[in-house]
């Protein structure tokens, strides 16, 4: 790729939580002139039963280029696994058809597990917004430092998360203490009055 070209970047959403994490960041790539804006919605957003929330992306200007069914719901942990599996295969596919310079994923989740896992071993590079934190006790760690590993560029929330992902091994040169990006969201709430509240 020359330096003329646009770049593909391929974010991935599961869940109105990583929406609104990475909404400030899509926005103003949607406008770059450089950049080539794919988004990929899976997991929460496609389910009925937590609203079909992948409106809200479409409500908020931005164009859906892939829908990645990979959902199973069931509380059984190998249904769950199947999810994960579902999702690879899934996001595999997609990526062949999108050709994205980078992928962009945030935080813990089994789905961007398997879009880190499918980029990965399509030799794809990925950005991961929210690497070091600690969900002590949970299967998040392992997820995310997981993804992690599997990353090119790294964006933490804070210097401890940054120094965490650096115990991880990773290179300084592309960990960042970028802040959390979605306090950038607080600039959109309409606050309510105190006669109101």
């Amino acid at each position: 790729m020359n330096s003329f070209e646009k770049r593909t970047i391929a974010f991935i959403t599961g869940s109105r939580a990583d929406y609104r994490f990475i909404y400030c960041i899509m926005k103003c790539l949607q406008s770059d002139s450089k950049v080539n804006l794919k988004i990929f919605v899976t997991g929460m957003h496609l389910s009925a039963e937590f609203g079909n929330t992948f409106r809200e992306v479409l409500n908020d200007g931005f164009d859906i280029d892939f829908k990645i069914d990979m959902l199973i719901r069931s509380k059984n942990i190998t249904k769950m696994t199947e999810s994960v599996g579902k999702g690879i295969g899934g996001f595999a596919r997609a990526f062949e058809k999108s050709d994205p310079d980078l992928v962009v994923v945030t935080g813990d989740r089994f789905e961007m597990l398997s879009a880190a896992t499918a980029a990965m071993t399509m030799r794809i590079p990925i950005a991961h917004i929210g690497g070091g934190e600690i969900s002590e006790g949970a299967i998040d760690d392992t997820i995310r430092h997981s993804i992690t590993k599997m990353s090119h560029i790294h964006f933490c929330s804070h210097e401890k998360a940054k120094k965490i992902v650096l115990q991880l091994g990773e290179s300084p040169s592309k960990t960042f203490n970028f802040g959390s990006p979605g306090l950038q969201d607080l600039n959109r709430i309409i606050a309510l009055t105190k006669e109101e509240f």
